[in-house]
C-alpha cells in the first residue's frame, strides 16, 4: 500500500527559484529532518530516495515549512549541483535550456549541440560572436522578422556556450540580480 504523500516544493534558498516538485511521505520527512538532506518518495519506484544518491547532486535543507493544511511542504535548499535529471539547474528551466542541457549531458549522435560541444567552448564562443554580429546588423536595417530570427540564433548559441563552459542560465540571472541592486 502506498503511503500518504504530500507535495514537496523545492526552492533554492539563495535565489528563491523553484527547482523541482517531488513527493514526501512521513518517513521521507523524518529522514530529511534528521539528516538535513532532502529525501523523497518515488511514486514510480514505490520507494524512498535521497536526492543525489546516484548523481551526487544533493540538496542540503536550510529550512522546511509545512503549509497551513499540512498537505504540502516547502524545502528551502542549497543544491550541490544541477537538480533536474536533464542536467539543468531547475526542472522548471526554460524548455530551450532543458534541451541544450540534455544534449550536453547525453551527446546523442547527429545532435548539432553535441557537435558544437565536441569542438569545445571556443567554437561555441565563435558562434555567439557570429550570431551577435548578425543580430546587430539585422537590428540596424532589416525586418522585425529577421531580427527575431537572428536573436533566436543568438539566444540558442548563448545557451550552448553556457553548457560548454559548465555554466547555467541561473548563473547569468544571479549576475543580473546582483547588478539590479
Amino acid at each position: 500500500m502506498r503511503p500518504e504523500l504530500r507535495a514537496a516544493i523545492v526552492q533554492d534558498a539563495a535565489s528563491g527559484h523553484v527547482l523541482m516538485l517531488a513527493w514526501m511521505d512521513d518517513e521521507a520527512l523524518r529522514l530529511t529532518r534528521k539528516s538535513g538532506q532532502a529525501h523523497f518518495f518515488s511514486r514510480s519506484r514505490n520507494r524512498l530516495w535521497r536526492k543525489g544518491e546516484t548523481s551526487g547532486n544533493t540538496l542540503e535543507v536550510e529550512e522546511l515549512r509545512e503549509d497551513c493544511d499540512g498537505d504540502a511542504i516547502l524545502l528551502r535548499v542549497r543544491p550541490a549541483g544541477p537538480v533536474c535529471h536533464t542536467g539543468s539547474t531547475s526542472c522548471f528551466a526554460p524548455w530551450l535550456w532543458r534541451l541544450v542541457a540534455e544534449r550536453a549531458a547525453t551527446r546523442p549522435e547527429g545532435s548539432y549541440v553535441a557537435a558544437v560541444l565536441e569542438e569545445g567552448s571556443a567554437a561555441a564562443a565563435r558562434k555567439v560572436g557570429e550570431e551577435g554580429l548578425e543580430t546587430a546588423l539585422a537590428g540596424t536595417s532589416e525586418s522585425n522578422e529577421r531580427v527575431i530570427s537572428e536573436l533566436a540564433d543568438l539566444w540558442f548559441h548563448s545557451y550552448v556556450l553556457l553548457a560548454a563552459r559548465g555554466l547555467d542560465p541561473a548563473d547569468v540571472e544571479r549576475e543580473l540580480e546582483r547588478r539590479r541592486r
